[in-house]
């Protein structure tokens, strides 16, 4: 009597957890957890892990990652498989500390910040599923052998568990042997270039597989292999085709070279609105080099209109991951007062960043800035300065010109160096035979008699070459001396011509400077439409005389068209960044009306 009433029980136990999973389905998930959580409490595996799995999920319950755990781990110990490979894979990725135990609910350690992972115990519980025939806990328990914590690592194991996956139709296996194949090719000396090669050939067979079945991961190392040429033939169209799959499946890096793709049209038609939704994608996901080309694109314009204040959203995002160009250009914005308040102390702190992160460039800009403000040296601990001198004199001694222009800066500056002046003659005439940062630089010293006496005739030539190879700011330095007739001979014609070629470069103060030059009182032809042209130019890109100019051009119609209301806006925003002027036009404006 006593057997047929447990096997009623247990029937009655079947019956009921049947009967939640139908109400579940029917879409009475509140009532069908009910009837599965009875069961689960009477020890049914199954139950427990359907009630766990509706803690995690938020079905017909408040979505509860400790209580999820606590009936996974439940149903897991009762040897139920799929509980297993579930536990494992909280446990990889981070519980709260306990959330597992039988011990109740800690409904405050619900926060992202308290969950820890523990791979001892993923490991565990994802070998045991994996054992059972799981092919996704194969799969698992491949990759923490191949890529956990040196303790656990056997990536011969792992590549048989990957291999077992594979075996077994589960996409991930194959994956996990593309991985595995990529890495032995890595592993080749050049020698064997042809063993390197077959391997990259067993990768991209194996990563075609899962990349078929669908996996972004996949798609996306089989783009990388493609566009490469590596162990696949080259097809950058097919390639991107790659990308796009991976990017629209949620892949992060995916969607950063799907967005190049787009703006360069590489594989693709070209579509600059696309290109830079996607990487928008990625750099909200957190790609830093994503991020970096954001602010590049809104930096230059292009096919987008340039936005200076887009470009340092993007740039300061980008700096915050690590990103060392993204580090340089955001200090070069604020010098230039682009997008962001000039601030020469936050952008020296930039070129710090940068260096620091391995930008040589930033070194150079660096330099300039101290040549430029000797008082921001005094930001610099001793240590800095000592070091930063110390690094460019190395790099001179190996002949790196850029370096040798670096260390003269350190040794006018007596950044923790000798600061004897031969030897500074010798480092700044080197450097500036080599390096047009330094021709610019070397000019201003003559110029302006730094560290020897003054020869302005020598500097404006030495700024003269640093402007005839492009470089804007000596441009704009060369328009200035021209037109002042310092070092020379005066020559308005030959400064527009100068302030013209920095302007197109985007140099805003240079785009004011030929406004006014062309808005007449100057040896040239007065031009007052192109000098509304530069106005506008200048003060679009935030400089406030560009501003004040532009709102009196428009509210006289210097340039032929009068527009109040335009005028107003201009004069307001002169007027915001503390232009006296703009504020008293505004004044004369409103008596008027």
């Amino acid at each position: 009597m006593r057997v047929l009433s447990a096997l009623g029980a247990r029937l009655s136990l079947r019956g009921r957890l049947a009967h939640g999973v139908r109400l579940i389905e029917a879409g009475d998930a509140v009532g069908g957890v009910a009837q599965l959580g009875m069961v689960a409490e009477a020890g049914v595996a199954e139950a427990q892990f359907r009630v766990g799995r509706a803690y995690l999920e938020g079905t017909g319950v408040p979505r509860s990652l400790v209580e999820g755990a606590r009936w996974m781990r439940r149903a897991a110990e009762a040897g139920w498989v799929e509980a297993r490979l579930v536990l494992g894979t909280l446990y990889l990725f981070g519980l709260p500390r306990d959330a597992a135990s039988d011990h109740g609910v800690r409904l405050a350690a619900e926060a992202p910040g308290d969950r820890v992972p523990d791979p001892d115990e993923a490991a565990y519980w994802t070998h045991l599923a994996a054992e059972a025939g799981s092919p996704d806990a194969q799969a698992l328990y491949g990759y923490i052998l191949a890529d956990g914590p040196v303790g656990l690592r056997d990536r011969v194991a792992a590549e048989g568990w990957f291999a077992r996956a594979a075996a077994a139709g589960c996409a991930q296996g194959h994956l996990g042997l593309g991985l595995t194949w990529m890495r032995a090719a890595l592993r080749h000396s050049p020698e064997a270039a042809s063993s390197g090669e077959a391997d990259r050939a067993r990768a991209a067979g194996a990563l075609r597989v899962a990349a078929e079945a669908g996996l972004g991961s996949a798609q996306f190392l089989l783009g990388a292999l493609t566009e490469q040429g590596s162990g696949v033939a080259r097809d950058v169209a097919a390639a991107t085709a790659l990308y796009a799959s991976a990017a629209r499946a949620g892949v992060c890096a995916a969607q950063a070279r799907y967005g190049l793709a787009l703006l360069e049209g590489r594989g693709c038609a070209r579509d600059a609105v696309q290109g830079e939704s996607w990487l928008r994608r990625a750099a909200l996901a957190g790609d830093r080099e994503a991020a970096s080309l954001l602010g590049d694109l809104y930096a230059r314009g292009g096919d987008l209109p340039p936005n200076d204040v887009e470009a340092a959203s993007w740039y300061h995002r980008a700096a915050a991951l690590g990103h060392a160009a993204a580090c340089r250009a955001l200090g070069l914005l604020h010098l230039a007062g682009g997008g962001l308040p000039r601030d020469a102390a936050e952008a020296a702190r930039c070129f710090r960043q940068a260096m620091a992160l391995g930008d040589a460039r930033a070194g150079a800009d660096l330099c300039n800035l101290l040549l430029a403000d000797p008082t921001l040296s005094a930001a610099m601990s001793d240590d800095e300065r000592r070091e930063l001198g110390r690094s460019f004199a190395r790099a001179a001694q190996e002949g790196d010109a850029v370096a040798a222009f670096n260390f003269s800066i350190c040794l006018a500056q007596g950044l923790g160096v000798d600061a004897r002046r031969k030897r500074r003659r010798v480092v700044e005439k080197r450097a500036a035979d080599g390096v047009v940062n330094a021709r610019y630089w070397y000019g201003r010293m003559l110029l302006e008699g730094r560290g020897h006496a003054p020869d302005p005739v020598a500097g404006r030539a030495w700024i003269a070459r640093a402007a005839e190879a492009g470089m804007a700011e000596a441009q704009v330095a060369l328009a200035q001396l021209l037109l002042t007739g310092n070092g020379g001979a005066r020559d308005h014609v030959g400064a527009a011509d100068w302030y013209r070629r920095a302007a197109e470069q985007g140099q805003v103060d240079a785009m004011f400077s030929l406004g006014a030059l062309l808005g007449g009182g100057h040896d040239i032809p007065m031009d007052r439409v192109q000098a509304q042209h530069w106005f506008r130019m200048a003060a679009e890109r935030g400089n406030a005389l560009g501003q004040l100019m532009l709102g009196r051009y428009l509210l006289r119609g210097l340039a032929g068209t009068m527009d109040g209301a335009q005028a107003r806006h201009w004069l307001d925003r002169a007027r915001a960044q503390g232009v006296a002027d703009a504020a008293a036009e505004l004044a004369h404006m409103d008596g008027a009306g």
